[in-house]
């Protein structure tokens, strides 16, 4: 029996993790990533619950939380640096019903990769242009790389995934937009508490700023938009003119930090919008993590549904001869949880339309409210099924 050659796209959490899982099942694994190498640092990104158990049985636990952020909750400020409330991470994990492990988008990354590399072939600075398949398997045209044959083609390249493109169609149709964007920066600051996230709000906008106790940390800025803007994605100067317009006139620190935000070499932009597909899968094509079910850096969900998407994905295809079959049932098993973390943006509380709604988000709170909603996560680790308990391929 022949081993199935698998290609994946993207490089960045959901693509190494869904590699992770064929190599264990016996797959030969090309991942193909556009930029020259891994993307340093990045924004937070939240482990928890499904999650959590995930990079558990992957032997990932002791090495993420080395590398964990130290973030001990929210901290929202008034015009004058007065805070108006603070809600630990504590109070968090008790809403989610589970322990919330932060970590870089960039530090996750590394760790996959340092978990694969030696397994997968990794081609760093390359795209797939052109993808013709058949019954048997799909033939891929890259840019730089002469082209191969493989069994399956797997799309773990964000929310403007190229293979999404090639095998569905324009990325608009698949793209919902939810009224707001956001831009990320580093920063080396010393406004705000170490260790906790500082809020400052204005109606329809946010400054969220992060920082460790000697100075480097991380600034966001989210604001509401009724309309989509026309930018160019390429044009980062223009991009910092766009956040500017939006925060003409704030308050706080605003305008130094929107300075570091022009100086900065990692500025990121773009909008707080969702990916919904009635499909993730064409012929021997699927797609995982943010290119198939963007639930929007605003739900927090983005690492839970790549790595569980990743795991299920991965597991199906060990299981059965046919990709298309692999598919369905990846879908079938995947998509309540896609629902469920999609149905439940934070933007009311961290982006409030107006005062009236800044006001009433401290209130709420500041009350026992949030402690009283505590629950158990309703999609745990028993719905995840164990597809490596057992001899495989």
């Amino acid at each position: 029996m022949t081993t199935p050659r698998v290609l994946i796209a993207g490089a960045s959490i959901a693509g190494p993790a869904t590699a992770f899982w064929l190599t264990r099942a016996g797959f030969e694994v090309t991942i193909v990533e556009q930029s020259p190498e891994l993307r340093r640092g990045g924004n937070g990104v939240d482990i928890r619950s499904e999650a959590l158990t995930v990079i558990d049985r992957m032997g990932l636990t002791a090495d993420v939380r080395d590398r964990a952020m130290v973030n001990r909750g929210m901290r929202f400020v008034d015009r004058s640096d007065r805070q108006r409330v603070r809600f630990p991470t504590a109070e968090v994990e008790n809403m989610v019903g589970s322990e919330d492990i932060e970590i870089t988008r960039g530090d996750l990354a590394q760790l996959l990769y340092a978990a694969t590399e030696s397994d997968v072939e990794y081609i760093f600075g390359d795209t797939a242009t052109e993808l013709n398949q058949d019954d048997a398997g799909v033939d891929v045209t890259f840019a730089r790389t002469p082209g191969r044959r493989f069994d399956a083609v797997v799309g773990a390249d964000g929310i403007h995934s190229k293979i999404r493109r090639a095998t569905f169609g324009p990325e608009e149709d698949f793209r919902v937009f939810k009224q707001h964007y956001y831009a990320v920066a580093s920063i080396d600051s010393t406004v705000g508490e170490p260790f906790w996230t500082t809020f400052y709000n204005e109606p329809g906008r946010s400054v969220a700023l992060y920082r460790d106790n000697t100075g480097p940390g991380l600034m966001t800025f989210t604001f509401h938009s009724r309309a989509p803007l026309s930018y160019d994605y390429r044009d980062i100067d223009a991009q910092r003119r766009l956040v500017r317009a939006a925060f003409a006139d704030s308050g706080w620190h605003v305008p130094a930090l929107l300075d570091a935000a022009d100086a900065a070499g990692d500025f990121y932009f773009d909008a707080l919008d969702q990916i919904s597909m009635p499909s993730w899968s064409a012929g021997r094509t699927a797609l995982v993590g943010d290119a198939a079910y963007c639930a929007s850096p605003a739900s927090g969900a983005g690492a839970l549904l790549a790595l569980t998407g990743a795991y299920r994905l991965a597991g199906e295809l060990s299981r059965h001869d046919s990709p298309q079959d692999a598919f369905h049932r990846y879908e079938n098993a995947q998509r309540p949880l896609v629902a469920a973390k999609q149905a439940h943006l934070f933007t009311y509380i961290t982006v409030p339309r107006s005062r009236l709604g800044i006001a009433a988000r401290n209130i709420l709170l500041a009350s026992p409210i949030p402690r009283m909603l505590g629950r158990r996560s309703s999609h745990g680790a028993s719905t995840l099924a164990d597809y490596y308990s057992r001899p495989i391929r």
